[in-house]
């Protein structure tokens, strides 16, 4: 997967832009509010997935215009293609100049992984974060475990409204049972689908981190259910440890009217050297932890999928030293980077790959 331009009009402070990267690295630096972030954004936009700023459609759009115009011209593995997005009071998407039905359906035309300040929250935050990421990342190889977390939701918001009625009403105790047997079911398939991405995950993240510290430290990760690592791979015995787990716990459940058992309260272990990233980790370390995670994600797109997937680095050489910044700019083999900074003295080391400078929405290429 190659960006070979990408086209602003009206996005956010850009007024105009025409960016042309080198196949490797591409470094974006200048100032904060100028728009480096902002170009990274755009390109995000064209994996179908919304921005990952939170940002809403009509904040894309220059002050004092009426619409925000993003051209993506690429190279998949089999061809060519350029992809519109136009937003005004509606959002279009364009495919080789066929209109979709919208953004989502770009979803599979465009591989990229985002790392940027707020994915630090993977390993500082609370599980939610953490469980958040696992699910968006499996959804994008497999469209029928959305499904699934649907159908899981639905389950949980009925058996909690449930719950606060059954001590009242003991008849009720048989529905409870019929639903203790579906958050069985969609639980084990969630379940087992998350350890499978984080077997996968977990060699991936370490060989990058490793890389990233230069084999002086090691990273761990671990799924856990509930607070206990599941040793199992089949998805029967995981639907026989959680119906054994539901049902001790459904008493407590009953007072306490809330569901305590599922993957809803699931989490990763995430160590350097044994010891907890989150609790112990030094910044520059967390940070590190984090990147190898997307980065990890990266490579298994490309596994599954064929297309080496697009990295957009938003921020991520701050609280790294010159040795994790050189692995960064320098080593990561075999894919498109776009990285942006504020300070330029960290890509004096670049060996290969363009640098741009940004200022008022304005770009110039330095290298």
């Amino acid at each position: 997967m190659k960006i070979n331009s990408v086209t602003l009009n009206n996005f956010r402070n850009i007024s105009d832009m025409i960016l042309l990267p080198h196949d490797e690295v591409n470094v974006i630096f200048g100032q904060n509010a100028q728009g480096k972030t902002n170009i990274l954004e755009a390109i995000w936009l064209f994996t179908g997935c919304k921005s990952f700023r939170g940002s809403k459609d009509s904040e894309f759009i220059k002050f004092n215009s009426e619409f925000s115009k993003i051209s993506l011209d690429f190279t998949d593995k089999v061809r060519n293609k350029k992809a519109e997005i136009i937003i005004s009071d509606k959002k279009k998407a364009f495919l080789n100049g066929v209109e979709k039905k919208g953004t989502t359906e770009l979803i599979g035309e465009f591989y990229s992984v985002i790392f940027s300040p707020s994915h630090l929250a993977l390993i500082k935050d609370g599980p939610n974060v953490r469980r958040k990421f696992l699910d968006t990342a499996i959804c994008q190889l497999k469209p029928k475990y959305a499904k699934t977390l649907s159908s899981f939701r639905k389950v949980i918001a009925e058996r909690n409204s449930l719950l606060k009625d059954v001590q009242y009403h003991s008849e009720l105790l048989d529905v409870l049972d019929i639903l203790d047997e579906q958050l069985a079911k969609y639980s084990s398939i969630i379940i087992n689908e998350r350890i499978k991405y984080i077997n996968l995950l977990s060699q991936k993240s370490e060989e990058i981190y490793s890389g990233i510290s230069e084999n002086k430290e090691k990273l761990s990760i671990k799924y856990l259910c509930g607070n206990e690592e599941l040793e199992k791979n089949d998805i029967n015995d995981i639907y026989d440890y959680m119906i054994s787990k539901i049902n001790s716990s459904k008493k407590e459940d009953i007072l306490l009217k809330s569901t305590s058992v599922g993957p809803h309260r699931d989490d990763l272990e995430i160590k350097i050297d044994n010891i907890s990233a989150r609790s112990f980790g030094s910044q520059g370390q967390q940070r590190s932890c984090a990147l190898a995670l997307k980065l990890g994600e990266s490579e298994i797109i490309k596994d599954v999928t064929g297309e080496n997937p697009v990295a957009l680095l938003d921020d991520v050489m701050s609280e790294l030293d010159e040795k994790r910044q050189d692995y960064v700019l320098n080593h990561i083999k075999e894919r498109q980077v776009f990285l942006t900074c504020c300070d330029p003295s960290q890509v004096l080391r670049l060996c290969k790959g363009k640098s741009f400078l940004i200022e008022s929405g304005k770009i110039k290429e330095e290298k």
